[in-house]
């Protein structure tokens, strides 16, 4: 969870290029459960463990 309502729109910044006015009408539930997506699409995956 961001720290911040700004935080949280940066995130979104960075992995969506949205800008303030896009997030600006969202709830605050919105905004986080768009912010959830974005963690998920630019935290990297498992990687497979290795086979013995």
């Amino acid at each position: 969870m961001p720290e911040s309502v700004d935080d949280a729109m940066a995130d979104l910044a960075m992995v969506f290029h949205w800008g303030p006015m896009e997030m600006d009408d969202m709830e605050l539930a919105e905004l986080m459960a768009w912010r959830e997506r974005a963690r998920l699409r630019y935290e990297p995956k498992p990687s497979p463990k290795p086979r013995k």
